[in-house]
């Protein structure tokens, strides 16, 4: 089927034969790139924040999804949050077994509406819970290049002792 072709049967599938050559470039664009330039130079987590709807957003947005005003406040919120929702994976991407298991989790970044989805690291899966707290651990600041994979994980934190 052309391009051009046209369409009379809308019931019947179709389908384009060969190779699409697609080429593009993904930014992260500006609240992405200041997250990130956080990651990288200060070990910490940027977000925006919406004063006529009180939210918070990590990662950062341009605009509120309530109101649509446009955000230029970007506030640091640190590296501590909770378990939201995690899942365990025994499973790589291409299917093959793992030999231990791989712990993904959405953590609530503290006092924000958002957070991120990102691995458990240094605990094992029976000993997981939504709201466990828990905090970044980021690859040494010299290895850090700005992006998502500057982040190994979050890790337990530990209780203190009272």
């Amino acid at each position: 089927m052309a391009i051009t072709e046209r369409v009379t049967d809308t019931t019947k599938p179709t389908f384009w034969e060969g190779h699409i050559p697609v080429n593009y470039v993904y930014t992260y664009g500006q609240a992405g790139e200041k997250f990130f330039r956080a990651v990288k130079d200060k070990g910490t987590f940027l977000a925006t924040y919406c004063s006529a709807c009180d939210v918070s957003y990590v990662p950062p947005k341009i605009y509120c999804d309530r109101c649509f005003a446009k955000i230029d406040q970007y506030i640091d919120v640190g590296t501590e949050g909770f378990v939201e929702s995690f899942t365990i994976s025994f499973k790589h991407l291409d299917g093959t077994d793992r030999r231990e298991p791989r712990i993904l989790a959405m953590i609530r970044i503290d006092g924000t509406d958002g957070g991120l989805i990102h691995y458990l690291v240094g605990i094992d899966p029976e000993d997981i819970a939504i709201g466990l707290r828990v905090r970044a651990v980021f690859n040494p600041r010299r290895t850090r290049t700005g992006s998502i994979g500057d982040i190994v994980g979050f890790e337990p934190m530990k209780r203190r002792s009272r």
